[in-house]
């Protein structure tokens, strides 16, 4: 970029030498040219050189083309009878249409830039720990089962798992929140988080490449793959219109000049008039501004932890008009809590107790639930002889009693016989039944829990233009109604397996409203066919999540609920400014390439049409950086 610009420096110098040869010297008209083509060439060449090699291709109209075909006719016109010379104004043109290519190039940098910045999350070095030594290498060369040493202020850069060591992960540039999170021995870590605190060892489960930062990174460089339609048809748009623009202005040189006595010097005149329709009508402002919108809106976006895939999901986005949400991870927050403890016989807490004890060695969520909302579970009771039975619960001796927590099944299979609870109102979940030596001894409700934002969410999505909201979940009628009840959702269905998901997707998209798209929001893990059935797939909290990454559309890095709603808006905001470049670029060329039909329009207006409407639409392009 410095070396463009000191070309564009010395041109500007060279062409006020060239103005004052024209001015003072007195030379003939070739000898003019050729001091005037020392800057031309200076300014020019590599234009030159691209429009020689469209040509050699077969492809010639592009906008190097156009404007080496106008400035040439420029620097020649002055030789044909009746015209003035017009070299100062050909290698002015040249000098501009270059200036405008610097601005955008730096606005294309600084766009990828900011977004390299943003997303500056794999480091150079990894510390790896080989031979009874620390030694620092390529992240590149790091094997799957190595560990390595994450000092405090380093960033992590394979994802992996803590053996030794505690501390608090700043996850800014995966998420877009600056809350820290706290992790230890046992916790997975992913790359491109910041170490804050504690020296930690972790032990890596991926390759540097398959690694989280490196497929986020290569998740927003290829994004621009997938095309907006409004980008996809101002590519289209070019390829058309520019044949289109030259042949006009052949047609503008050389037809009317034939309706004058003096064709000479009519043709002169006309000419004149077909260069600078030339100038004005080419399409830099559309070609560069649209894409780059896109670009900008994506970068905005990843800023707050957003991944969208390309433009043509941003497209989708801003038209949503059915909103489908999976429950478990997604309205819920997925983490299962005790909501109520009804006794019968015994205390609360001695039904808590003796629950938490028989659940003790169990991976269920539920056990985990009831392990937690019984503190001193770590006492001196003694637990022996437990028995998982399949689809039931889990029976075990605490200290010489048997005890039994399960369902309904196991209770009818002990010969208990239940009764409606008066104390369940408003408490609906799932069921943990207690029996002491084969007595009835109460029961608990463990239910996931609805998030904060989740209503407020919902509420905002319908005041944005969603229509319909629906939630489809594998759970229970009564827990769907409830969770539905409480986020405010439209309508659910519940019980529903993977593939009935699927099957309700495509039913909704054939019922969605005229030009609204269908979104599905899940988790990323096992909802991938429902993902990739609608019209876009969310996956929600996918940090770490491959899953996630892979089969939706849009990834949110964290799992808040109104990153939903700014999704939508970033989407809309980036369409809007791209539609926004596109007609003002339209409106001003048209309105100059009227003006330049009838030479009215001078070859400054013309480049003003051109590089400065380029100039002003990247400007608006570069707002949607700015989510």
């Amino acid at each position: 970029m410095n070396k463009k610009l000191m070309r564009l420096f010395l041109t500007a110098v060279l062409l006020a030498g060239a103005w004052a040869v024209e001015k003072y010297a007195g030379l003939p008209t070739w000898q003019v040219l050729l001091v005037y083509l020392v800057p031309y060439l200076v300014v020019s060449y590599d234009v030159l050189g691209e429009a020689v090699e469209g040509i050699m291709e077969g492809d010639p109209f592009d906008e190097n083309f156009l404007m080496s075909l106008a400035t040439v006719g420029a620097l020649v016109i002055g030789f044909l009878p009746g015209a003035e010379p017009q070299f100062l104004e050909g290698v002015f043109v040249m000098l501009f249409f270059q200036l405008g290519e610097l601005f955008e190039h730096y606005a294309e940098h600084r766009s990828r830039d900011s977004i390299s910045r943003l997303m500056d999350i794999r480091p150079d070095t990894a510390n790896v720990e080989r031979g009874g030594t620390v030694e620092t290498v390529a992240p590149e060369t790091v094997g799957v089962g190595e560990i390595i040493v994450i000092r405090p202020g380093e960033k992590i850069p394979i994802d992996g798992c803590i053996v030794e060591g505690s501390s608090s992960l700043n996850t800014l540039a995966l998420t877009g929140e600056s809350v820290p999170r706290d992790v230890g021995v046992g916790d997975g870590v992913i790359s491109g988080c910041v170490n804050l605190s504690g020296l930690l060892r972790v032990r890596t489960e991926k390759t540097f490449g398959e690694s989280t930062a490196t497929k986020i990174i290569s998740l927003v460089e290829d994004a621009g793959e997938n095309k907006s339609r409004g980008e996809s048809f101002i590519r289209r748009f070019a390829r058309v219109y520019t044949p289109i623009v030259v042949i006009s202005a052949l047609v503008l040189a050389f037809v009317p000049p034939f309706f004058y006595p003096d064709y000479g010097t009519a043709f002169a005149t006309w000419l004149y008039r077909a260069l600078t329709f030339l100038v004005v009508s080419c399409p830099c402002a559309l070609v560069i501004s649209i894409p780059l919108t896109f670009f900008c809106g994506i970068g905005g976006a990843a800023h707050r932890g957003i991944l969208i895939k390309g433009g043509n999901y941003m497209d989708a986005l801003a038209k949503a008009g059915t909103m489908v949400f999976d429950k478990t991870g997604t309205l819920t927050r997925g983490v299962f809590e005790v909501d109520a403890v009804h006794p019968e016989e015994v205390s609360a807490e001695e039904l808590l107790h003796l629950a938490a004890h028989v659940e003790r060695f169990s991976t269920h969520p539920i056990a985990a639930a009831l392990r937690s909302a019984y503190a001193s579970e770590a006492d001196d009771c003694q637990i022996e002889n437990t028995a998982e039975i399949a689809g039931q619960g889990i029976r075990a001796e605490v200290n010489g009693r048997t005890v039994c927590v399960g369902n309904e099944k196991m209770m009818a299979a002990i010969g208990i016989e239940l009764h409606a609870c008066g104390q369940c109102n408003g408490h609906v979940g799932t069921t943990a039944h207690v029996a002491i030596d084969g007595r009835y001894a109460g029961h608990i409700v463990i239910s996931d829990q609805v998030k904060e934002d989740a209503a407020h969410t919902v509420s905002l999505l319908g005041k944005m233009g969603v229509r319909r909201t629906v939630m489809l979940t594998g759970d229970t009628e009564a827990t769907a109604e409830n969770i539905a009840r409480k986020a405010g959702i439209d309508e659910y269905h519940a019980g529903l397996l993977p593939a009935d998901k699927v099957g309700h997707v495509e039913r909704l998209i054939k019922e969605r409203p005229g030009g609204g798209q269908l979104v599905f929001v899940g988790d990323g893990i096992n909802d991938a066919p429902v993902l990739a059935r609608a019209d876009v797939g969310i996956a929600m909290g996918a940090l770490g999540s491959d899953a996630a990454i892979e089969a939706a559309d849009v990834v949110l890095m964290d799992d808040r609920l109104p990153k939903l709603a700014l999704a939508i808006r970033i989407s809309r905001r980036t369409i809007r400014i791209a539609k926004e470049n596109a007609v003002f670029a339209i409106g001003v060329k048209v309105a100059v390439l009227v003006l330049a039909t009838f030479g009215i329009a001078s070859m400054g207006l013309a480049v003003f049409a051109d590089v400065g409407v380029m100039i002003l639409a990247v400007l608006s392009a570069m707002r949607a950086l700015r989510s």
